[in-house]
């Protein structure tokens, strides 16, 4: 027994040893991060990432509540993966085909860079997620399909199989509204296939709740389309 505290002593610094190694190094490391400028040649400019706020904040809170997280992440990985493709790269006099090595999730066009510890200051708990049941959303509101055209998200949220055919993502039915059209189809109603079996009865339309629109808001505010000096877009 006369080495019980010695035992005690070296049972509080396995808890405390591993503690201080991730929770202070890295506060002392990355705590300080700030705001940093677009490009690296220091003559100012915007400052980047930028906080959420107005409809986008409260869509974050409509995209933790439905547990987004569980299903998708927030982190596109760096260009320094590796995966070797064969791609065009544009030259003063024309074009030509080159093996440049990206990262699957770049090679995805999920982003043009990976995500760094900067991207994500602003955040009290940031979105990163742990499964990819679906595509990455770190620059979701960049992408063709989605940044032009609200549309296509809100048909996505009411029903993903009406525009991804045997997706596992499950409808949302619940941030939208069945209501009957008075005059003239409301502004906002969702343009549902002509063949989706879902579509509301002949003289009423689907439109979105505050909900579905702050969380339309928020993903389309979900964008990577800044380099910062430590994160450049792959070439």
């Amino acid at each position: 027994m006369k080495n019980l505290p010695l035992l005690y002593c070296g049972i509080i610094f396995m808890l405390v040893a591993p503690w201080c190694g991730l929770i202070l190094a890295s506060n002392v490391q990355l705590g300080g991060l700030e705001p940093g400028l677009s490009s690296a040649d220091d003559t100012g400019g915007p400052l980047y990432p930028k906080p959420d706020g107005g409809l986008a904040g409260q869509g974050r809170e409509v995209y933790t509540t439905l547990g987004c997280a569980e299903c998708h992440t927030q982190q596109v990985r760096p260009a320094s993966a590796t995966l070797m493709l064969s791609q065009k790269v544009k030259l003063k006099d024309g074009e030509e085909m080159r093996d440049v090595i990206l990262s699957p999730d770049i090679a995805r066009l999920w982003g043009k860079r990976g995500t760094v510890p900067r991207d994500y200051i602003f955040q009290d708990r940031p979105l990163l997620g742990f499964v990819r049941n679906g595509p990455d959303l770190a620059d979701v509101g960049s992408r063709p399909i989605s940044a032009a055209d609200s549309d296509w998200l809100y048909v996505h949220l009411y029903d993903a199989q009406a525009v991804r055919p045997g997706t596992v993502m499950p409808p949302f039915r619940y941030l939208f509204t069945v209501q009957k059209i008075n005059g003239q189809p409301a502004r906002d109603a969702l343009k549902l296939p002509d063949s989706e079996p879902i579509r509301p009865p002949a003289g009423y339309e689907v439109v979105p709740t505050a909900r579905a629109k702050a969380l339309v808001a928020y993903l389309r505010s979900l964008k990577l389309d800044y380099e910062l000096q430590e994160a450049k877009f792959a070439q």
